[in-house]
């Protein structure tokens, strides 16, 4: 389950998807199969192999990119979601969702 975004994020989030950039969205989430996270990263860009560079830049295997057309994604969370945030500069939503 998602909150703490709006229709405008998600649809900016959206638009930079699709157009291929690197894009970061951050919200509220809670699944029993990860007790203790609260939060997920969605890191989008419809430009797969500029997504699994990223995925690789970063150490994270690109095996686990959710391809969901249009909008194929790589869920940060826990300790590498902050991480990666703070190297990316996403001071905004680190300090939205309380990880500084």
């Amino acid at each position: 389950m998602a909150f703490g975004i709006d229709r405008n994020e998600l649809n900016a989030w959206k638009e930079a998807v699709s157009r291929g950039e690197i894009a970061y969205l951050t919200h509220y989430w809670l699944d029993p199969r990860f007790p203790g996270t609260k939060t997920v990263t969605k890191v989008g860009c419809s430009d797969l192999d500029r997504l699994t560079a990223w995925c690789e830049n970063h150490g994270l295997s690109p095996k686990y990119i959710h391809l969901r057309p249009p909008f194929p994604h790589f869920d940060l969370l826990g300790p590498k979601q902050r991480e990666i945030l703070v190297q990316e500069q996403q001071w905004d939503q680190l300090k939205r969702f309380r990880m500084l």
